[in-house]
């Protein structure tokens, strides 16, 4: 049994008996959004270049996950505007109509690029997190001096802020993720956070040589 969110999009969904086990549709949204929010060519964000990416990545055939990417794509990934159509390839073998239409492939939105900062292993994640201001309106930019000069210098925590706001609206606790709103988390217990908070609040009051000390001890338990 799984434990599964209300929303179509799955990317935290576990198995219940597995502990943090990610389920099988969890990985393959993460790696489609991972691929689509990469410098990956037009050729490899078709349906069936994922498909190859991702089966080569696992080591199977990519016949076996392409009715996975289709479904994730048409029935989840497209329709919620996480991701959208970003061209189209000609086509030279096949129905004379689909060679006229062209094979789509795919990008983020900027909905999709939030998605995106949600992911860990994403290793794009510091272009993207640029492309995502530089796509803000100018009620989101109030995060992003912040945001960007964290990322810089505390990564790890910035983009926990990220997973925990999209996770958020995975458990349906936020309505929607747009507009980028940090304070729609107000109202949602996080323990981590909170500790975080605490932490980063006495630890500026702290004279230097108790900070050190902090700092010393920290390192020995991490």
């Amino acid at each position: 049994m799984k434990i599964k969110s209300e929303s179509k999009l799955a990317i935290f969904d576990t198995f219940k008996t597995k502990g943090d086990d990610l389920t099988g549709e969890a990985n393959r949204q993460r790696s489609i959004i991972t691929i689509l929010g990469s410098n990956a060519n037009p050729a490899e964000r078709t349906r069936t270049g994922i498909s190859q990416k991702i089966a080569k990545k696992q080591g199977i055939a990519w016949k076996n996950l392409y009715s996975g990417i289709f479904r994730d794509l048409d029935e989840i990934l497209l329709p919620m505007e996480i991701a959208e159509e970003d061209g189209r390839l000609p086509l030279k073998r096949g129905p004379k109509a689909l060679q006229e239409k062209g094979i789509p492939y795919y990008h983020l939105t900027k909905k999709g690029i939030l998605v995106a900062l949600s992911i860990n292993d994403d290793k794009n994640r510091e272009n993207l997190l640029k492309e995502f201001f530089s796509k803000a309106e100018s009620d989101e930019k109030e995060f992003e001096v912040i945001l960007t000069n964290l990322a810089k210098t505390s990564p790890v925590f910035t983009y926990s802020i990220f997973q925990k706001y999209v996770k958020a609206f995975c458990d349906n606790k936020i309505k929607e993720l747009l507009p980028f709103d940090l304070s729609k988390m107000r109202d949602i217990a996080d323990e981590s956070l909170i500790i975080q908070k605490e932490i980063l609040s006495a630890f500026v009051k702290l004279p230097k040589q108790e900070k050190e000390d902090a700092i010393k001890f920290l390192d020995k338990i991490t």
